[in-house]
């Protein structure tokens, strides 16, 4: 992914990748606006990776006014499978005829969850295959393939609002080891200071990458060459 020159190239690499856990496509964008037109959703999207022939349906029959998916994900945030949206009658009653019809075109499951740019913009990213097959360990290397699949992408497409973003040698140092599963506590046994000190070096880096999380900390830090 990182040496990909497009964000198409950036897709097939990420789908590759995560082709193991019944993957086979993949859509990631800014959550729609209510009233926005087919430009304008098209324009939101980030990551292109779903069947051309299903992305046509949906925008042709307006899915995206009732898809259960990106209701859900707007009500409950955390990441999820989409057969768990069942159990929400509320949501799942006004669009089951959208997941009906993404099954002819094989997607018979999923995973979707929120991702947030650097400025904070919140994006969806949905993964679906047809017989989906995911471990908790498979779902954290889904989601650090998918932040680094995201940060290029948006690296590519917008390469004018790069910014440069500088960690000092121990944020760097606490995030690598953080890469590799290590914990606060870990971290500071290994460099020699105190569990709260790598927890405030992680969180400092944490926030000059602009990351929701750890996870995500250590894709942009990948992204970004600061991680080998």
């Amino acid at each position: 992914m990182q040496r990909a020159p497009t964000a198409n190239q950036v897709c097939s690499e990420l789908l590759s990748a995560v082709s193991g856990f019944g993957f086979s496509a993949v859509i990631a964008g800014t959550l729609p606006r209510e009233g926005s037109c087919t430009r304008e959703l098209k324009e939101a999207v980030l990551l292109q990776g779903w069947p051309e022939e299903w992305l046509k349906v949906y925008l042709e029959n307006d899915f995206v006014r009732r898809d259960p998916v990106i209701q859900f994900m707007k009500a409950r945030k955390a990441p999820f499978r989409w057969s768990e949206i069942e159990s929400y009658p509320e949501i799942y009653s006004r669009g089951a005829d959208v997941l009906e019809t993404a099954r002819d075109f094989g997607l018979r499951d999923g995973f979707a969850f929120a991702l947030r740019m650097l400025d904070g913009t919140p994006v969806m990213m949905t993964f679906g295959g047809g017989s989906v097959d995911i471990s908790d360990e498979g779902l954290s290397q889904l989601w650090l393939l998918a932040t680094y699949a995201l940060g290029k992408a948006l690296q590519l497409n917008f390469p004018q609002g790069k910014t440069e973003c500088k960690l000092t040698a121990r944020e760097i140092e606490c995030i690598r080891w953080a890469s590799v599963g290590k914990s606060e506590w870990e971290i500071s046994q290994i460099l020699g200071i105190s569990e709260h000190t790598s927890e405030k070096h992680l969180l400092n880096a944490k926030a000059k990458l602009g990351a929701s999380n750890r996870t995500h900390a250590v894709a942009e830090a990948m992204r970004l060459g600061f991680v080998g």
